[in-house]
């Protein structure tokens, strides 16, 4: 009560301090988390109060205040993008730190080495901490490269986030499985790989007739000459990605109604 009375009626000219109070007392208050401590609520509550105030943009407290909201999100890494397309902690190296890791817990190396790359160009700080977890993100790359390599030792001498990364070939040929219904097989790479959950029964696969229709040539890209195809630019995220569903919030109402 006392911290929601101070944000309402505060009139300092640091909130930013008040928001950052707030949410470290409920984390010590509310160590396990829970519905009592409605952590993730006041995050949310913090990140909206104080959108659009430049002057925390490169604030390491606000960039915290961001950082804990993307635990609290169904996709973080939409949000780490938001905050890139920003401007927002882009010279602070939690932020690249955080990102990278995200995409290396995904498989996605190759992603996780270009976001330690922009954020040592732009020397966000503190540098020596970013370039020992670079460091370290390498170190545990080569180690995964030297168990693939001996694992197959007859592998083409590829570059350290090639091998490192599983890649999917394009009009590759797709081998079909079962005589009568022909189901064509599913390869997931990177960051398309998905996790079964055991709790949920998997829906059958869609069958495929084989027609009788004679074969049909396939558009390879590769062997048509001409203008290169552009490129298309990611788009930023116009408002912050949307946070977690979260069961049994306490809402807001009268002090003096409640038992």
């Amino acid at each position: 009560r006392e911290f929601e009375a101070e944000i309402r009626f505060y009139s300092g000219d640091d909130p930013l301090d008040v928001w950052e109070r707030y949410i470290r007392w409920t984390e010590q208050a509310f160590p396990g988390g829970g519905k009592d401590g409605n952590l993730a609520a006041v995050l949310e509550r913090a990140v909206q109060a104080l959108h659009g105030q430049q002057q925390y943009y490169q604030d390491p407290r606000y960039l915290n205040l961001w950082l804990k909201f993307g635990d609290c999100c169904n996709e973080p890494l939409d949000l780490y993008s938001y905050l890139h397309s920003q401007e927002i902690g882009t010279t602070l190296a939690p932020l690249y730190i955080t990102w990278a890791e995200a995409l290396e817990a995904r498989g996605s190396f190759r992603k996780a080495d270009l976001i330690f790359q922009e954020g040592l160009q732009r020397k966000a700080e503190p540098l020596d901490k970013l370039q020992a977890h670079h460091k370290q993100f390498q170190a545990r790359v080569s180690r995964q490269t030297l168990l693939a390599l001996e694992d197959s030792p007859d592998g083409d001498n590829m570059g350290l986030l090639e091998i490192a990364e599983p890649q999917r070939s394009s009009l590759a040929d797709l081998k079909g499985r079962g005589k009568k219904k022909v189901r064509a097989p599913i390869s997931r790479v990177g960051d398309a790989v998905k996790v079964m959950n055991p709790n949920r029964s998997s829906q059958p696969q869609t069958s495929l007739q084989l027609p009788n229709a004679p074969s049909f040539a396939v558009f390879d890209e590769s062997s048509v000459s001409g203008p290169e195809i552009p490129t298309l630019t990611a788009q930023s995220w116009p408002a912050p990605p949307v946070p977690r569903a979260k069961e049994n919030e306490l809402s807001a109402g009268p002090w003096n109604s409640g038992r």
